[in-house]
């Protein structure tokens, strides 16, 4: 008997024994959530699923699923019928819900010296040369490419004023919550690095093209973009083969920038638009770690600060402007909805605060909604007061399923999840004190960057030990990916600084270096 497999869900993993039935009342069984905002009858399009494998063993589209644009692996959960009972189907999910993303950045002052700029009644490139005639304005884009996020941000790159700052989901999701995911995507399927590519590339274009759409033409004036990501986000933005980071020693083929035509990558802009994408430190450390450190200053500070970037990924660096260490490791699978049962990403209805007052669980949610699960801080919040009244040892020990809501619980399997990612982060963070040849005292300031450091309690977060006990050196910086593209589109200098930079970062693999890490991590995963 086949099975329906739902690989982003934990709970949807081990799939479920097939059915004469949607694909969507096979994800209801499960308890895997599905956008069907019409009751499942195929006209709202927001149960756009993809079929990885085992198409054939569904039923042909309907006619409501023939008036949707669906893409050639594509159907409606709730239309598609599972038909032949002997094959298993695996099933990915393109609406995961609407994501809270994060634009905040640090305000900082960059005076506009973009590569491109105006000279007369033409558009010229400071490398590429002359780009066409002047058209009124030039517009720039500085995106950050998040593993489940895409923040673009336009700006006008002759007096540097931010036109718009559009948000969506990546819709790369739909291949996979995390960055090894997509690697094997890419590797186990003919064009799959292209068709990953031209994922991410088409949202943006969308979310350009509904800009448009309300405030009229700005495409045909696009002359440059800088795009950030990790390597893995990065890579893949602009074609570039990443099996490298799915094997050892998880390097990318070059830590160089990019620099090439937006055109060749498949953007509807100016046809002599540039694109240029940050370099990368190392291993999985990559342009949105640099990003974070130009945002920051820290290549320019005499004082050591810490830098802790905690998504899917965690890039942990350490140091000043005469020296700087950097980390990187597996971080947010647990702590993003992947992983533990109750998890979800930070979308609407996620608890986002959680804590327990007179043996009572209280709790709030994104966007005040019904809770349908617990993002990443409050996640941090639950283990923490489990912690704090006794319902959890200091060993990572409950004695049941712990219940939030009547639908809600956390396992002592989340838990070792939720211990495991945070063992990996905060190694990180001692080794590269111990490397750098200084104590947590010596450090000025901790910087949280990023969505899910913005969010998290500080204390709760020192409580769990996935933090440092330095709350009150804590500085939640936001969105300094973002903000160190902007820096990069909009002067040449902090470009060049930028290469700079990540050339002289100290990359370390703390796994390769400490030949008892295995052992280091068990001692981390404990309070």
């Amino acid at each position: 008997m086949g099975r329906v497999y739902f690989p982003q869900y934990r709970k949807g993993r081990e799939g479920i024994e097939g059915f004469e039935g949607t694909l969507l009342e096979h994800a209801q069984k499960l308890g895997v959530e599905v956008a069907s905002e019409c009751g499942g009858l195929g006209k709202c399009g927001r149960c756009v699923v993809r079929i990885d494998r085992g198409a054939e063993a569904l039923g042909e589209r309907s006619e409501a699923e023939k008036k949707h644009r669906l893409g050639p692996d594509e159907r409606l959960a709730c239309q598609a019928r599972v038909v032949e009972l002997e094959c298993d189907v695996y099933v990915f999910i393109r609406d995961f819900g609407d994501y809270e993303v994060l634009t905040d950045t640090l305000a900082i002052r960059v005076e506009p010296a973009p590569a491109v700029r105006r000279e007369g009644d033409r558009v010229v490139h400071v490398e590429a040369g002359d780009l066409g005639p002047y058209r009124g304005e030039i517009y720039g884009l500085a995106i950050d490419v998040g593993t489940t996020t895409l923040v673009t941000q336009v700006f006008d790159l002759e007096n540097g004023r931010n036109v718009a700052t559009l948000t969506r989901k990546n819709p790369q999701i739909s291949y996979g919550n995390d960055v090894i995911s997509r690697i094997a995507y890419t590797m186990q399927h003919d064009g799959g690095l292209k068709e990953l590519q031209q994922c991410v590339v088409r949202g943006i274009d969308e979310s350009l093209e509904d800009f448009e759409e309300q405030n009229g033409e700005i495409r045909s004036r696009i002359y440059d973009l800088v795009a950030v990501g990790n390597s893995t986000m990065r890579d893949i933005f602009f074609g570039e083969d990443v099996s490298g980071l799915g094997v050892i020693p998880y390097e990318a083929r070059s830590l160089k920038s990019i620099n090439t035509k937006a055109a060749s990558l498949g953007f509807v802009v100016n046809p002599a638009c540039r694109a240029y994408g940050g370099p990368l430190i190392g291993g999985h450390a990559g342009a949105d770690a640099v990003a974070d450190i130009l945002a920051c200053g820290m290549h320019l500070d005499d004082d050591i600060t810490m830098l802790i970037d905690i998504g899917t990924n965690g890039e942990v660096a350490v140091g000043n402007s005469d020296r700087i260490m950097t980390a990187s490791c597996a971080a947010g699978g647990a702590y993003e909805g992947a992983s533990t049962t109750c998890g979800v990403g930070a979308i609407a209805g996620a608890i986002k605060n959680l804590w327990i007052h007179d043996g009572r669980v209280n709790f709030e949610t994104i966007g005040n909604k019904a809770p349908v699960g617990i993002c990443g801080s409050g996640l941090i919040d639950l283990v923490a007061e489990l912690l704090r009244n006794g319902i959890m040892t200091k060993k990572a020990k409950i004695n049941e399923e712990f219940s939030v809501t009547g639908k809600i619980s956390i396992t002592q399997q989340d838990i070792y999840q939720l211990i495991t990612a945070k063992a990996g982060l905060r190694s990180d963070q001692d080794l590269l004190i111990k490397y750098y040849g200084i104590e947590l005292d010596d450090i000025d300031k901790i910087y949280l960057a990023g969505g899910f450091g913005n969010f998290i309690n500080p204390e709760n977060a020192v409580a769990i030990g996935l933090l440092p006990n330095a709350a009150d050196k804590v500085v939640r910086v936001g969105n300094t990916a973002l903000a160190g593209a902007r820096m990069m589109l909009l002067s040449c200098e902090i470009r060049a600084q930028a290469e700079r930079v990540a050339a002289a970062i100290e990359h370390t693999k703390p796994n390769e270096r400490e030949p008892n890490f295995a052992y280091y991590i068990a001692e981390k995963m404990y309070f």
